[in-house]
């Protein structure tokens, strides 16, 4: 009997999860739906859910690990606007976990400053597991940029999620066919040849600032937004450009920019004719150990134990999910959240982001508080 109710339980869960989908909101009001694109008949819903109704209570009985959260909607604030990168994987996130959790899962745009605005949000409110954050690399840079009080050491990681490669590339009509030209030119002609980037502080300035470590000077120009960044590249306004894969897919379809290198020390496996920046500067190796844009799945960092341990574990059945796995491999993502499951894990690799990329800054002028005020030590220290 107990097992008939609990099938019966089940198969009501998984009709009611059917119904649901991840509402969407943006500032503007908007709100859409992600989770459930695809519509069904009454009668192959019911059919699905008495097909899965044992394996949803295995799941729900396995998710739980003691505690009932989550019972009700949750909220995942990405804290840029719609369309970025972040917001892309944000959202896909939130329709697959929402059936991991069996709870709907509202994302919202809360854009500004640098991602803080958001962040801050996330931080005021109660940690309890109902207010989620995907947040971009820029949450390691806030302090000693002077932007905000908050550091990931504010969050729990629940897990890295992925790394959207940098490309250097120029316009179709660009003189340079290859990274080995383009660098050539920068050396004949230091402070003349102009880098768009989407402004200070982020992952394509950062670019810039090591290739001045490397001993070449270039021209860097602020935009607006990578796209412009990348759109005064193809309009010939700016020499080249470093804007990320999972936005520049097309244009390199289409034939209106020539990609160079990828800003990494391994080449794409989604591309693997274009070459890794240090095939052509190996002692660039020590900056390019770590993803320029990485985006991160958190929540405070007081998040009770059991909760923190549902969403992990919720989390990992995503990445096993041949929707996400797919979603990742055709943007040519770099599978982060692979390379760095456990906690002690995460945190190396957390504390060396930081120490490339504040010490960078810092050097270069762009970061106003030194890294050491908040114990992010120099690397070989």
């Amino acid at each position: 009997m107990r097992k008939l109710l609990s099938v019966g339980i089940a198969a009501a869960m998984l009709l009611s999860m059917t119904a649901c989908s991840v509402s969407t909101t943006s500032k503007d009001g908007g709100t859409t739906t992600a989770a459930a694109a695809e519509t069904t008949t009454a009668a192959s819903e019911t059919t699905a859910a008495e097909a899965e109704a044992e394996e949803t209570t295995e799941d729900v009985e396995t998710q739980t690990l003691g505690t009932d959260y989550p019972t009700k909607p949750i909220t995942l604030i990405i804290p840029y606007g719609a369309g970025g990168t972040t917001d892309v994987y944000g959202r896909k996130l939130a329709a697959l976990l929402e059936k991991q959790l069996g709870q709907s899962i509202t994302v919202t745009n809360q854009g500004g400053a640098s991602g803080s605005i958001g962040s801050q949000f996330v931080k005021e409110q109660p940690s309890d597991g109902y207010t989620l954050l995907v947040c971009a690399e820029t949450m390691g840079t806030y302090r000693t940029l002077n932007v905000c009080d908050l550091g990931y050491d504010d969050f729990t990681v629940i897990s890295p999620l992925v790394g959207d490669p940098k490309v250097i590339v120029v316009g179709k009509d660009s003189p340079y066919n290859t990274l080995e030209e383009l660098l050539a030119a920068i050396k004949e002609n230091p402070g003349k040849i102009t880098m768009s980037h989407s402004g200070p502080g982020g992952s394509g300035h950062n670019q810039g600032l090591v290739l001045g470590e490397l001993g070449y000077e270039v021209s860097m120009t602020s935009f607006d937004s990578g796209n412009d960044a990348l759109l005064g590249v193809i309009g010939g306004q700016v020499d080249f450009t470093n804007p990320n894969i999972s936005t520049l897919q097309g244009y390199i379809a289409s034939g209106d920019v020539k990609p160079l290198a990828v800003f990494a020390s391994e080449r794409m496996d989604a591309y693997p004719d274009i070459p890794a920046f240090t095939e052509t500067l190996p002692e660039a190796e020590k900056y390019l150990d770590i993803p320029y844009t990485l985006l991160t799945f958190v929540v405070n960092n007081d998040t009770p134990d059991d909760v923190v341990a549902v969403l992990k574990e919720a989390t990992q059945k995503v990445f096993q999910d041949e929707e996400w796995i797919t979603f990742v491999e055709e943007n040519a993502a770099d599978k982060v959240y692979e390379k760095y499951a456990d906690a002690d894990a995460m945190k190396e690799f957390y504390d060396r982001w930081q120490s490339v990329i504040c010490w960078l800054q810092y050097d270069n002028g762009v970061a106003e508080k030194s890294p050491e005020e908040f114990g992010i030590e120099r690397i070989g220290e």
